[in-house]
């Protein structure tokens, strides 16, 4: 996990450095990524056409893509 960029932290500035260290802690123990949510962002509803050039482009990068409408804290 040493080879990843650094986390973009701006949206996430209700948790303290104690509470990120935390976070940190566990996915280094775990060896997975913790994605940490103070409230749940709003599935995005994705018409088929889109949801396909979604899939498209997540086969394209070898990624994945993870859709929502908004994020209201």
């Amino acid at each position: 996990m040493e080879n990843l960029p650094e986390f973009e932290r701006k949206y996430a500035d209700y948790l303290s450095e104690e509470d990120l260290k935390k976070i940190e802690a566990l996915e280094k123990e775990s060896g997975k990524t913790l994605l940490a949510y103070y409230t749940p962002p709003k599935p995005a509803e994705i018409d088929p056409e889109t949801l396909k050039k979604i899939q498209a482009l997540e086969k394209k990068l070898c990624v994945r893509l993870v859709a929502y409408d908004y994020h209201k804290g």
